[in-house]
């Protein structure tokens, strides 16, 4: 039998909505203790945990996101990853608070719901929706690249079309056709070197008749519309061959991605150990310049688009109903979890800046193509395929931080209980929400650029930890007698710490992510005011009514 909640009278009761009534903390405990078949499944333990933070953290930022992030620090990646690592850990603290304290599954939106009131609660929850779901979309693209490279190993050619969305397999042909072009001009040029990189760059900057033409030959994609069509199919089967996994159970899906931790971990330490051996010092150059060929704003602009590459242990909170000891554990497992991942960062950040020129560095498949380029074919493939595994587990753990939240988010009423926090009787998960988010993540991951998902990603993460951190800090004036198993220290400094360091990276990404951002928000109100504040348990409660089943 499943435990009943009996919720408490909510003071400020009012005849129109309060928009930030806050979820009170004995009804939040309660929910934390219920049992029986319609609760998630306490099965983790600290290993488990740490493993999924480890398996969520490495795989985007080493073996994607640091080609992209190279060409905004340069050799000074290694800062940028230090600024993150910077900003998260204050983040994190915060969170490990938040998480041992009130043990629910929905992470940041449970913790505003908390302490900024129901309005504030509804914008992080729609917010996190484009750390996880999208995140895991980004991901799926950047597994899909180290596949098609893995096929290459075996001279297993994939039409453009069929492989890459549109945009991404014309720019791709475009490059490949610019290269011959090259080449016919001056045979002397030697490929991969720079001033053979700086024809390329300038052929396709002008976009000649030619160049485009030739182009959509080589492309070859069908029409739909009289559009041509691109779809990445390798990202659109990863994501649903995940979903299939998490729709089966916590456990199973733990217990898999423990075993792929174990493979990237020893891949990345393999990559230390090699790449170190072929480091040319004078590729980190001799002066600040050199170093940083930006500047402070070209680091601070790397570390906002490489944070995503720290998105993973805030994804550890949101199983903190399938926790065993939760008030212990969590903390544990996110802090550990960030420790281990910031320092096999820099390393590898060091090694990767070292061994190639930052102009170099490849941004769809960085790491491997290093190691390729030195002839290493061999150590090459391994890094593929420990990417591969990397970024599975990866979108595992993201996909299971989306569905988490959207199930804390119907439980409070905010959306349709019967289909969002619906749980399988026989897997004890939220299965129908799982297969939907699975869904859209596949779809968007194959038909959409990976920077442009990657950048989204970013800005709704960022503000996560802003808004985690402005709350520890809210619920140490409103409840300071509430007990706390691990306290964050030195606050209000840390938190404020974190507000700056985060939003200081929010700035670095630019309108345009902005934009997307408020423009995202602006149709979550919509549903918030059309729906949510209408089926709202809270807001039940104080207007006296009985809240929805």
């Amino acid at each position: 039998m499943a435990t009943q909640v009996s919720p408490p009278k909510i003071q400020g009761e009012s005849k129109g909505p309060n928009l930030l009534a806050t979820k009170p903390l004995n009804l939040l405990m309660e929910e934390a203790r219920e049992t029986g078949e319609h609760s998630l499944k306490r099965t983790l333990g600290v290993f488990q945990l740490t493993a999924l933070g480890v398996g969520a953290i490495i795989g985007a930022g080493i073996f994607v996101m640091v080609g992209l992030g190279a060409q905004y620090a340069g050799p000074g990646l290694t800062l940028s990853f230090v600024l993150s690592g910077l900003g998260c850990a204050f983040a994190g603290l915060c969170y490990a608070e938040f998480a041992a304290m009130i043990p629910l599954a929905g992470s940041a939106y449970t913790y505003a719901y908390a302490t900024l009131g129901e309005l504030l609660a509804w914008i992080i929850g729609w917010d996190l929706t484009l750390e996880y779901a999208m995140g895991a979309s980004t991901v799926s693209s950047g597994w899909s690249n180290h596949f098609i490279e893995l096929l290459n190993i075996f001279h297993i050619k994939m039409p453009l079309w069929l492989a890459y969305d549109h945009w991404t397999a014309l720019k791709i042909a475009e490059n490949m056709i610019a290269r011959q072009m090259a080449q016919a001009a001056d045979s002397s040029l030697v490929a991969g070197s720079q001033a053979f990189l700086d024809k390329v760059s300038a052929i396709t900057s002008t976009q000649s008749p030619e160049l485009l033409q030739r182009a959509h030959q080589l492309l070859g994609a069908p029409h739909m519309f009289g559009m041509e069509v691109g779809l990445n199919l390798p990202a659109f089967i990863i994501a649903l061959v995940i979903t299939a996994i998490l729709v089966v159970g916590i456990k199973e899906s733990a217990r898999f991605n423990a075993g792929i931790v174990v493979i990237k971990v020893s891949v990345v330490l393999f990559v230390i150990a090699l790449g170190a051996r072929y480091i040319n010092v004078s590729n980190w150059g001799t002066d600040w310049h050199s170093y940083a060929p930006n500047g402070f704003a070209g680091i601070g602009a790397g570390a906002a688009y490489i944070f995503f590459a720290y998105i993973g242990f805030d994804a550890v909170s949101t199983t903190a109903q399938e926790a065993k000891n939760p008030q212990r554990d969590l903390p544990i497992g996110m802090i550990a979890s960030l420790a281990i991942c910031t320092v096999l960062y820099i390393a590898v950040a060091g090694v990767l800046t070292g061994m190639m020129h930052w102009q170099q560095i490849n941004i769809e498949a960085p790491v491997a193509r290093a190691f390729l380029d030195r002839g290493l074919t061999t150590a090459s493939h391994i890094i593929t395929l420990g990417a591969l595994a990397g970024l599975t587990s990866v979108m595992l753990v993201m996909l299971l931080g989306q569905t988490r939240v959207l199930y804390s988010m119907a439980n409070d009423g905010l959306l349709p209980k019967k289909f969002f926090a619906a749980v399988h009787p026989k897997f004890r998960t939220p299965w129908k929400n799982t297969i939907l988010v699975g869904l859209l993540a596949a779809i968007v991951g194959s038909l959409t650029p990976i920077d442009d998902i990657g950048r989204m990603v970013n800005i709704g993460t960022l503000l996560a930890f802003v808004i985690v951190s402005v709350s520890v800090m809210v619920l140490r004036r409103t409840n300071p007698n509430q007990p706390r198993p691990f306290r964050t220290p030195w606050v209000p400094l840390i938190p404020i710490l974190g507000v700056i360091a985060n939003g200081y990276m929010m700035l670095r990404l630019g309108m345009w992510n902005w934009i997307r951002l408020i423009v995202w928000l602006a149709i979550g109100l919509v549903v918030y005011f059309a729906y949510s504040v209408k089926h709202s348990r809270v807001q039940a409660i104080a207007a006296g009514r009985t809240p929805e089943a």
